[in-house]
């Protein structure tokens, strides 16, 4: 349960070049090809400098266009495409290109939304960040946290979780917050974020909010983006042309991928935990799914939103889990029908969100040898960090 990018993905070519499969590159159905605007190719990365913090770039000027002014301000999307020129850009996932970002890769798109929010997102000082990397948990997490601090303020049949999805309830700030202070409700002391902790905007840590981060088996977070992605493609072709398991298993394995490496991410939240626990409360996917009652507890404790006596008896807390469960929620009209960020680079149908909320299923893809190989990467990435998916 979680967002990568909708609309977004969009630009399938009609040959695709990746490091790993130049050898069998394929023609798109022309038909097929008209419906699309794809981007401009390259082979694989192209090296430039880039600034490692946005603010040292803006603001910026353009040369005069024929009938323009000169030195006229650029619109903020294309000023934002200007500063992404520079930076190393891969094509391995087809969809849209990835430009690496202070360290990151990141769609297109999606990077547009961060150097937009790293420069004007205004956090409020109680503001709590729901922090994930694409395909941990996002949707669930939004859903607990949501019903955790509104639970006073709305009874069991008027909670908006029923007839709004998690993701209008809680918006992303690189996508709605910042480009729009009205697409979030005021009352409400939750935003959502899949940018690494390193690259957060800085009004964020001058703010003082509180962080919770959700990570996951990294074999279940490649399959579930893997899913994702190839649900982007159009009905009718080969997706296997497009999005190949091997191919996007080796891809990920380099730490190309949508807000990758994987293993930076998790080592960025994990070491901000240890270094103020206080500030930033680290949670793992699988022992949420293990123990999620008591996993909420600790949660809502985190937050400033503790559990009385009083709900302890009545049952509060389970019943939040049981509304918050995956099936529940995959069953709620809001999330049967609809779709996120309507009019946007984003729209992603709600029932995109739900596949199976399982662990292990990465086991019905890989072979062992895959499983081991990935395994160690992520080991090594993470040594010396004191965070480890295998010691759980």
């Amino acid at each position: 349960m979680d967002l990568v990018y909708g609309n977004m993905l969009h630009a399938v070519p009609t040959t695709v070049v990746t490091p790993q499969s130049s050898k069998n590159i394929k023609t798109m159905n022309p038909t097929l090809i008209s419906q699309w605007n794809p981007s401009p190719r390259v082979p694989k990365i192209v090296q430039s400098r880039q600034p490692r913090g946005i603010c040292n770039a803006l603001p910026l000027v353009h040369e005069a266009k024929e009938g323009g002014e000169a030195n006229a301000p650029l619109t903020p999307q294309d000023k934002y495409k200007e500063i992404m020129s520079r930076f190393p850009r891969r094509d391995d996932w087809v969809l849209q290109p990835l430009y690496q970002y202070q360290g990151f890769w990141y769609f297109q798109d999606y990077l547009i939304g961060l150097l937009a929010a790293q420069e004007n997102f205004k956090p409020q000082p109680s503001d709590i960040v729901i922090c994930t990397y694409p395909k941990t948990g996002t949707t669930w997490l939004k859903a607990l946290a949501y019903t955790i601090v509104t639970r006073s303020r709305f009874s069991d049949s008027e909670n908006p979780l029923l007839i709004k999805a998690p993701h209008d309830c809680v918006p992303f700030f690189e996508i709605d917050a910042a480009r729009n202070t009205s697409n979030r409700d005021p009352q409400v002391p939750l935003v959502a974020t899949h940018i690494p902790y390193t690259s957060l905007p800085t009004s964020i840590s001058e703010s003082g909010c509180k962080l919770v981060y959700l990570c996951r088996d990294p074999k279940d977070v490649l399959i579930s983006m893997w899913h994702f992605l190839r649900g982007k493609l159009p009905e009718g072709i080969d997706k296997d042309t497009y999005i190949n398991l091997n191919n996007s298993f080796e891809i990920f394995c380099e730490g190309i991928a949508s807000n990758g490496p994987y293993w930076d991410h998790v080592s960025g939240y994990w070491k901000a935990s240890v270094e103020s626990p206080e500030k930033v409360l680290f949670l793992v996917y699988e022992d949420l799914k293990k123990d999620t009652v008591s996993i909420v507890r600790k949660l809502a404790e985190f937050m400033g939103y503790p559990f009385t006596p009083e709900e302890e008896t009545r049952g509060v807390v389970q019943e939040i889990v049981e509304l918050c469960s995956f099936d529940s929620l995959k069953n709620l009209k809001a999330n049967t029908s609809g779709v996120y960020s309507p009019d946007s680079p984003y729209t992603i149908r709600n029932t995109e969100f739900f596949r199976k909320g399982t662990t292990g299923d990465w086991k019905n893809y890989f072979n062992e040898e895959m499983a081991a190989r990935l395994d160690q990467i992520i080991e090594e990435k993470l040594n010396g960090s004191g965070f480890s998916f295998l010691s759980r």
